[in-house]
């Protein structure tokens, strides 16, 4: 089977080894007779929710956020299209904070986000920075641990009632208050976590490949 992964500003959002996260999704696909099939999605693509079983967002500085945020939101409608459909997605770090509904600076001015998970951000001033380590059940009944590394000045607030990625164990995680870490929304997943994420946790890895093959499937019924 071929996996279609739509990897959203690569030029951009690259700062925590995000290729390593491709290159490990690539070979555990490989593994297991799978191609992985990666296209980069930059400024002026359109996002096609019928083309993709995958959509990756990576992290960046703030400076590199603001110079995709708002082209990023008026693809809103696509982003969110594709998720629905079932189509997976994992945003990390700054790209988490991209897919929820905005980014506020301490200086007031926002960046807006896509609105994909329920959630926003507000900049703090002390960075929240170490090792962190979550207890996850993305399956019922199958918990496993996910460690990483966090570093993020930014608070991120989930609504109430929203699904958190996992519950800390030892770090900071979305707020360094609430106990929790990330969000889930069906299929998509975001993050702080990177270190980089997927070669630290390869189930995570194996459980968006199944996610991915399974919307295929879906679209092949």
């Amino acid at each position: 089977m071929r996996i279609r992964l739509g990897h959203l500003y690569p030029d951009y959002l690259n700062i925590y080894a995000d290729r390593g996260n491709i290159a490990v999704l690539a070979r555990r696909a490989a593994w297991r007779g799978h191609e992985l099939d990666v296209v980069a999605l930059g400024v002026g693509d359109r996002i096609d929710p019928q083309a993709h079983d995958l959509l990756y967002v990576g992290g960046g500085q703030d400076r590199e956020q603001a110079l995709v945020a708002r082209e990023l939101a008026g693809k809103s409608a696509q982003v969110l299209e594709a998720a629905a459909a079932g189509v997976a997605v994992l945003a990390v770090c700054g790209g988490y904070q991209l897919l929820g509904r905005f980014y506020r600076f301490g200086n007031g001015e926002e960046l807006p986000g896509v609105g994909l998970f329920p959630l926003h951000t507000i900049a703090g001033e002390r960075r929240m920075i170490g090792d962190i380590l979550l207890d996850c059940e993305l399956d019922p009944g199958r918990r496993h641990t996910l460690a990483g590394f966090e570093n993020h000045a930014g608070r991120t607030y989930l609504d109430p009632g929203v699904e958190a990625l996992g519950r800390v164990v030892a770090g900071f995680g979305n707020d360094g208050s609430s106990g929790f870490e990330g969000c889930r929304v069906g299929r998509a997943i975001g993050t702080y976590l990177h270190g980089p994420l997927l070669p630290r946790n390869p189930w995570l890895a194996d459980w968006l490949l199944g996610q991915a093959i399974a919307h295929q499937t879906e679209m092949l019924d």
